[in-house]
């Protein structure tokens, strides 16, 4: 078995198709077919139903799929730490972050870093808080960024700004204008994010405070994306909670600080995981963070 099998493996099983699989990775599809068969045939497993034109992973090739992302992103690792001996500041630097750090508050230091670091080649990946905290624990990120309460208590923190939630709406809102109290929370239609993103926690801590929580209120929909929450608000009548940084930025949205309970403020947390190695890249972005 080899690395490239490897990914071979994984690219056909991501896109269910061998030509689309091969045209990803730059290979003919006859060549990726061989890998495919190869493996299989050195170890005695079927890993993909073949369907006419169309491919499917068995029950085997199922469960072959984490294990195999685990054993690249190990190589990966061994391969940033070999980068990471010379004495210049080079290599890969791999950050996942969740949607709203990623989009309006670290853009601006990760060009201030690339202005100082050229020679480090920046991968950044989106995802919610909890998917962050993963693949930090996993090794597939050297550093991660949340604003949301992670449950992996094995990873280590470090606080690197403050951000302050408000309610949103569309500028023609009734709530636009007058007073508002915590009890009226129950009676408006919510657009919210998804569970286990930090906008989410952050707002579930909020309703804490007001004692509500989320089941007290009637929500309209969830949404995976901040954009798609702010979207969904200015074409009805419904209202949410994002990032002050977030909703200042966006035309005929109507943002109000909350002065009817304690400001929901949170914090930008740095996730680093203490048994693995921290490169030189790594550490000269958190002097930057």
């Amino acid at each position: 078995m080899t690395l490239e099998q490897l990914r071979i493996f994984l690219a056909v099983a991501g896109q269910s198709h061998m030509t689309r699989a091969a045209g990803m990775l730059n290979l003919t599809q006859s060549a990726v077919s061989a890998a495919i068969a190869a493996l299989e045939a050195q170890h005695g497993v079927q890993l993909f139903d073949r369907m006419g034109r169309g491919i499917r992973l068995t029950a085997e090739g199922e469960a072959f799929v984490p294990v195999a992302r685990a054993v690249l992103s190990e190589a990966e690792t061994a391969r940033i730490v070999l980068q990471d001996l010379s004495r210049e500041t080079r290599g890969t630097l791999r950050i996942h972050a969740s949607q709203t750090v990623a989009s309006y508050w670290l853009p601006q230091r990760l060009a201030g870093f690339r202005q100082t670091h050229p020679g480090v080649e920046v991968l950044l990946h989106f995802g919610n808080t909890a998917e962050v905290a993963q693949a930090v624990l996993a090794g597939e990120a050297d550093l991660g960024l949340v604003e949301g309460q992670i449950a992996q208590t094995q990873l280590l923190r470090r606080v690197v700004a403050q951000d302050e939630m408000v309610l949103v709406m569309a500028e023609g809102h009734p709530l636009a204008s007058r007073p508002l109290s915590a009890r009226e929370y129950t009676a408006l239609d919510w657009v919210l994010r998804e569970p286990g993103s930090g906008t989410r926690s952050a707002f579930e801590a909020h309703l804490g405070q007001m004692d509500l929580t989320v089941a007290d209120l009637r929500i309209a929909m969830e949404m995976p994306s901040n954009e798609a929450v702010l979207s969904a608000v200015l074409a009805g009548d419904m209202v949410s909670m994002v990032s002050q940084r977030m909703a200042n930025r966006w035309r005929g949205v109507h943002a109000r600080q909350v002065d009817w309970a304690p400001p929901p403020l949170r914090s930008f947390t740095v996730l680093t995981h203490p048994q693995r190695h921290s490169t030189r890249a790594a550490q000269a972005l958190l002097g930057i963070l």
